[in-house]
């Protein structure tokens, strides 16, 4: 018979300082943050996002130009219609970086390593929910900044008013990331190959905007404006807009709004309704995703 042996090869118990929850939460923030505008990923990951956030700093760039030139304070655009203004190129950036943080560990089928980790799937959620509104965040609130830095450079008249509608603009570009954010990743999540979620991100905005511009010509047709001012609630550019002027005192938009602070505050509680609910589905996505 032989003889066993016991070799002590000198295992010992971690005593390095653990970083804990923040910081896992911080890297993986950062990580979906620059996963979000390409940095770190191949030259043509980082294309369509800086090249959108260029188109999306050259009307304000003109705006300003124009009223350098012709001293009219009316020719400078106003920032709380810049992103409804600019939607298309927004849902363009949502529709091509959202699969890009909420598809791309489920294709690979990646999700669960990262829960082999002691990462909580609610904490894997809200990074990814605030990359995506920050990356969006920067991309509507660069442009308007852009305007009121030049504003102020041009000898703006009324530079205190200037400064609260600054203020009111960034409050309502934060209201455009949380909500495009929740949309865009909750559609993004069900959709595991880009190319499918891209296109499902982009139909989800156009039927909404399509549907809604339906239902608001009809209405007026007959006359019914608050009924055109309600159906607003069912598009998401419609909807924050409502807000901004109902609530954050902006001026009154082009289109047909929502009546009164009781619509602004409707209008609000379904923006906080899409954030929260969107964290609840992706939730069970990645909770499920990381079982499998």
């Amino acid at each position: 018979m032989s003889t066993s042996t016991i070799h002590d090869i000198g295992y010992r118990n971690y005593e390095g300082r653990r970083a804990g929850r923040g910081y896992v939460l911080r890297s993986l923030y950062v990580h979906n943050l620059r996963a979000a505008w390409g940095i770190g990923r191949p030259a043509r990951a980082k294309v369509m996002p800086f090249l959108l956030g260029a188109i999306m700093l050259l009307p304000a760039a003109g705006s300003v130009a124009v009223f350098a030139i012709s001293k009219e304070p009316e020719m400078l655009m106003r920032y709380s219609s810049y992103a409804p203004t600019l939607q298309v190129i927004i849902s363009i950036f949502v529709a091509t970086q959202a699969p890009v943080l909420a598809s791309r560990e489920i294709r690979f089928h990646v999700v669960p390593l990262y829960f082999s980790r002691p990462v909580g799937h609610l904490d894997f959620v809200l990074a990814k929910m605030a990359a995506m509104a920050t990356a969006l965040f920067a991309l509507t609130a660069a442009p308007i900044t852009v305007l009121y830095l030049g504003g102020l450079i041009t000898k703006i008249p009324k530079s205190g008013e200037h400064l609260l509608d600054y203020l009111a603009g960034l409050a309502g570009c934060a209201l455009f990331a949380l909500v495009l954010a929740a949309i865009g990743l909750v559609v993004a999540a069900f959709t595991p190959r880009r190319g499918f979620g891209v296109a499902a991100v982009i139909a989800v905005f156009m039927l909404s905007t399509a549907f809604v511009a339906i239902v608001q010509g009809l209405a007026e047709m007959r006359t019914e404006f608050a009924v055109a001012g309600w159906a607003g609630l069912f598009t998401p550019f419609n909807l924050i807009d409502i807000v901004q002027v109902r609530l954050l005192g902006a001026r009154s938009s082009s289109i047909a709004i929502a009546p009164g602070v009781l619509g602004g505050g409707v209008a609000l509680g379904l923006c906080a309704a899409l954030v929260a609910g969107s964290v609840l589905v992706l939730y069970a996505r990645f909770r499920k995703a990381g079982l499998s």
